[in-house]
């Protein structure tokens, strides 16, 4: 989806070799947003941005977000503390998803749920079921008591 925010998307080679940062967005107007640690390289989570959270994560160095269950925009640690500072951000080749490596301040929890990561349980199958095992990390805080709501 075209944005005045960011140029739109050129040609091929353009898009995949030149120098233009200009985000594919989805026809639903949001791009997937990979998030990892910037030291260990781990897998924190897996967002999306519409052009506005994009923007405002360039200007701010914070990771701003589209959050699809609430519609709307919002700031990564707003309420819990748990702030995204972005060390970089990167796109792949046809500019249709972004990887921020972040530093995680409050807590050091990205998860709602107080989890480092919010891939905190495995999936198993067996005898054709599929099932959720958690993976032994422990929460780093509570979240009854940082999202009083």
């Amino acid at each position: 989806m075209p944005t005045p925010l960011f140029p739109l998307p050129g040609d091929k080679s353009e898009q995949e070799s030149g120098t233009s940062f200009s985000p594919n967005f989805g026809s639903d107007g949001l791009i997937t947003a990979i998030v990892c640690d910037a030291t260990s390289s781990a897998l924190l989570m897996v967002g999306h941005m519409n052009a506005a959270a994009l923007m405002r994560t360039l200007e701010t160095g914070e990771a701003h977000y589209w959050s699809r269950s609430r519609k709307e925009l919002w700031h990564k640690g707003a309420t819990s503390g748990n702030v995204h500072k972005v060390i970089s951000l990167a796109t792949d080749c046809d500019q249709d998803a972004l990887l921020l490596m972040v530093e995680v301040s409050g807590h050091g929890a990205t998860c709602h749920t107080g989890q480092v990561s919010c891939f905190y349980r495995n999936v198993l199958f067996d005898n054709g079921k599929a099932a959720l095992q958690p993976n032994g990390a422990k929460p780093l805080f509570d979240p009854k008591e940082v999202y009083k709501d």
